[in-house]
């Protein structure tokens, strides 16, 4: 059988915690553009990472064969 190959858009995109899950960034996490008019609660929560939801995740472990 042949090797599985890793989908290197995810992989560039997703980290997998010591306990197997996903962690993404936030969907603004460059935070980098029109910051005048967001309060700084809003783009500090944008630096954090969040857990991916489990409707993801099945295809995320297709994706990502040997990560977790």
């Amino acid at each position: 059988m042949a090797k599985l190959k890793t989908h290197r858009g995810a992989a560039k995109r997703v980290k997998v915690t010591a306990r197997g899950k996903f962690l993404r960034e936030r969907q603004f996490s460059g935070c980098s553009h029109i910051l005048t008019k967001k309060p700084p609660k809003r783009i500090r929560r944008f630096r954090k990472q969040v857990v991916v939801d489990q409707t993801d995740v099945p295809r995320l472990r297709r994706q990502l064969p040997y990560a977790s």
